[in-house]
């Protein structure tokens, strides 16, 4: 089954590479990536470019940090890997959902996916999955 190996490793790699425009988009103006001006959902006074949009895109790069490093550990065949997945999937939830109205749709299927992930692996499928791999 080493095939699996890279049906898991390879969308994690690259949902955490994905997570990098969440990085960058505060500190270039978001537009090329497809982010708005819009406020957070907590403040109307809170957008993308404030300091705190641009402090709570280092969520981003850790949820990046985080996902890579799960595909790598997947391939690797090390243990850990499935619990740094649940980790980067939380993290990279958490960097989405206060900025809802601001991110892209792609951004916005990437929390699907976070969520899928993380109903996966604490599964007992995800049991089977991390056995497999």
């Amino acid at each position: 089954m080493s095939y699996l190996r890279y049906v898991v490793a390879v969308p994690l790699v690259f949902h955490g590479l994905a997570n990098l425009a969440g990085l960058f988009a505060p500190w270039t103006g978001g537009a090329g990536q497809g982010f708005s001006s819009r406020p957070w959902i907590f403040s109307s006074g809170v957008t993308l470019l404030s300091p705190v949009g641009r402090a709570w895109s280092l969520l981003w790069l850790v949820s990046t940090i985080f996902l890579v490093g799960a595909g790598i550990g997947v391939i690797a065949h090390q243990e850990w890997w499935r619990a740094l997945a649940i980790a980067g999937c939380a993290v990279s939830l958490v960097s989405i959902v206060p900025w809802w109205n601001t991110v892209p749709p792609g951004a916005r299927f990437g929390a699907i996916f976070d969520v899928i992930v993380i109903a996966v692996l604490v599964s007992p499928l995800g049991a089977w999955i991390a056995a497999a791999v």
